[in-house]
């Protein structure tokens, strides 16, 4: 029988070709552990079409290497090994247990972008650009635009001469949801770099539980796709910054907060750093490489909750001597007092010196008003409204919402007291059901989401195709 089936192979090809294909389909499983390829890594490939990965490969020298048997008194012993067959074992997997491969869409080449002087926009042009995507804010904005561009000018400034740039390591303070992190993002679309974002919630000291400081960079190295030049240029966001200040009253050893402070002043600087390679974690099998973190902006954002307090006492302290003293409670609904905010107030808010002095650029961010908030709705380039009329709009229906919906909309993100991130969940709510409803009629037109339907006194219209009249739907 399996000379037969050698004659067809040889006398025909095409069978031959059609099988390799089939087989080309599928992902190689290892015969021990039985993981794919695309989980367990390369294969080591055996005749008859036996494959085993190199874990297995390498627990099966590991158990030879260190058992105590004879290999060479039971190799005499052994029969002919010739007598079995290694051909019954290439068949035992079916084709129903194996996993196919992914088909990768043919991707076009595309020259790298060379990143130089002449590409950096002008920090009024980078503005404009963050105008379109964020509302408000409009100081943080512009700090951060000639902060980038005085940045990438130093990197590729000539270096020939005594005169040496400092870096533009930034620390931003604004309320939960006031758009920190969306700004950083924003900018690093704009300039075709790559960034990573880390929360410093989960840095600790090296040695400790936890990520070490340099995970940052290995991160930054991944969104570079491990290129090292890239990564070098590219920004690194440390959100919740304000989580590692000093802990007050403590006795314990600080491995979270002034420690990871200190571990961070090399890098803020800039220093060569050893990161490891597709890894979150150096270990003896990943390969490591030398990243510089000189030309690397560092940007750090917090919240810093109860430092209007240390502010407000400042304050009242300078203001509060003699016939013309102020009111205590003078500063309690200033919305602008976290711009009033001095490098001593952070540092007694638990920020050491040396820190502080490695970001020089700190600014502020306000919280969102409700007039902001209705635009954030509306006006940027991906507002949430024009993702749901995208949406509608591809089951050919209109939407739309009344002014008076929009800031009934604003008006329970604002209690909500988590800015704009609480409009999502907001509209996520109230377009449930419509999102549901709607291609259940085909006749519908247009939905206008009214006041009424936001408050829960009403719903919303609907207007069928070609219809003039509204009609109100009951809720």
């Amino acid at each position: 029988m399996s000379d037969d089936k050698e004659y067809l192979k040889t006398n025909n090809p095409s069978e031959e070709t059609d099988e390799k294909e089939n087989k080309d389909q599928y992902e190689k499983i290892c015969f021990m552990c039985r993981r794919p390829e695309s989980k367990a890594g390369k294969m080591i490939d055996l005749p008859n079409d036996i494959h085993i990965c190199t874990d297995c490969m390498q627990r099966s020298f590991d158990t030879m290497n260190n058992s105590n048997i004879n290999y060479d008194e039971l190799m005499r012993n052994m029969p002919n090994i010739s007598m079995i067959d290694l051909s019954s074992l290439q068949n035992q997997i079916p084709n129903r247990q194996k996993v196919k491969k992914k088909q990768e869409a043919p991707k076009e080449k595309v020259a790298p972008k060379v990143f130089d002087i002449k590409s950096i926009p002008a920090p009024h042009k980078i503005k404009a650009s963050l105008d379109e995507y964020v509302i408000g804010q409009e100081k943080a904005k512009k700090v951060m635009s000639v902060a980038v561009y005085n940045h990438y000018k130093r990197v590729f400034a000539d270096m020939n001469d005594d005169i040496e740039i400092e870096k533009s390591n930034m620390l931003m303070i604004g309320p939960t949801g006031s758009g920190k992190t969306y700004l950083v993002k924003t900018l690093a679309r704009l300039l075709d770099v790559p960034l990573a974002i880390t929360d410093a919630t989960s840095l600790t000291e090296a040695g400790y539980i936890g990520d070490d400081i340099e995970s940052v960079v290995s991160k930054l190295l991944a969104a570079a796709d491990n290129d090292v030049e890239r990564a070098e240029h590219g920004i690194i966001f440390i959100d919740e910054i304000d989580k590692i200040a000093k802990k007050k009253n403590t006795n314990q050893r600080d491995v979270s907060g002034e420690a990871v402070q200190q571990g961070m002043l090399k890098l803020l600087e800039g220093s060569e750093i050893e990161v490891p390679v597709g890894a979150n974690s150096k270990n003896a099998m990943v390969p490591l490489t030398t990243v510089n973190t000189k030309n690397i902006l560092f940007i750090c954002g917090g919240a810093f909750p109860d430092l209007e307090e240390i502010i407000k006492e400042r304050l009242n302290k300078t203001a509060s001597i003699g016939f013309q003293a102020d009111l205590k409670d003078k500063y309690d609904h200033d919305n602008t007092l976290l711009e009033k905010v001095t490098v001593d107030d952070i540092k007694k808010f638990g920020m050491i010196p040396e820190f502080l002095g490695r970001l020089p650029i700190i600014f502020t961010l306000t919280g969102l008003n409700r007039d902001m908030l209705v635009e954030i709705l509306k006006e940027p380039k991906n507002a949430i409204l024009k993702q749901y009329q995208k949406l509608l709009a591809l089951d050919e229906v209109k939407l739309e919402f009344e002014d008076g919906a929009l800031e009934a909309i604003a008006d329970m993100a604002l209690e909500k007291h988590t800015g704009a991130r609480a409009l999502r969940a907001i509209l996520e709510e109230y377009m449930l059901d419509i999102m549901y409803e709607i291609p259940k009629d085909d006749s519908i037109g247009e939905v206008i989401i009214t006041k009424e339907y936001i408050e829960h006194t009403g719903g919303p219209r609907i207007l069928l195709r070609g219809q003039e009249m509204p009609m109100l739907e009951a809720k």
